[in-house]
């Protein structure tokens, strides 16, 4: 066996993964109660309560260089979370705002 062409497939394997994971999009946590999740949401989003963020965000998203964008009604619980989660050691955190603030910068309509 040629160890050589083995060892190139790897390394390149291994920068296809990492390109990839440089240019994946944000991962979008809401971090508010079931109850307002409830009432109103952004499918396909996340939701960890601020207070269990850390703990599920590190079970969901073990790579701590996943970024990661925060929001709740209007921004405080996310910028709880987002302190939680970078003194945890995540290094792409952002408080997006509010719901609100998360669909527009996104280009959602308003419900």
């Amino acid at each position: 066996m040629n160890w050589n062409i083995y060892r190139r497939i790897i390394i390149s394997l291994s920068l296809i993964v990492c390109c990839n994971l440089s240019y994946a999009e944000a991962v979008w946590i809401d971090v508010r109660s079931a109850v307002e999740h409830s009432v109103d949401h952004i499918d396909g989003d996340v939701r960890i309560t601020h207070g269990d963020i850390v703990e599920q965000a590190s079970l969901l998203f073990p790579d701590k260089n996943t970024e990661i964008r925060l929001y709740c009604r209007s921004g405080g619980r996310a910028n709880k979370a987002m302190s939680a989660l970078k003194a945890a050691g995540y290094s792409r955190v952002s408080n997006g705002g509010g719901i609100n603030d998360a669909r527009r910068e996104r280009g959602l309509g308003q419900k």
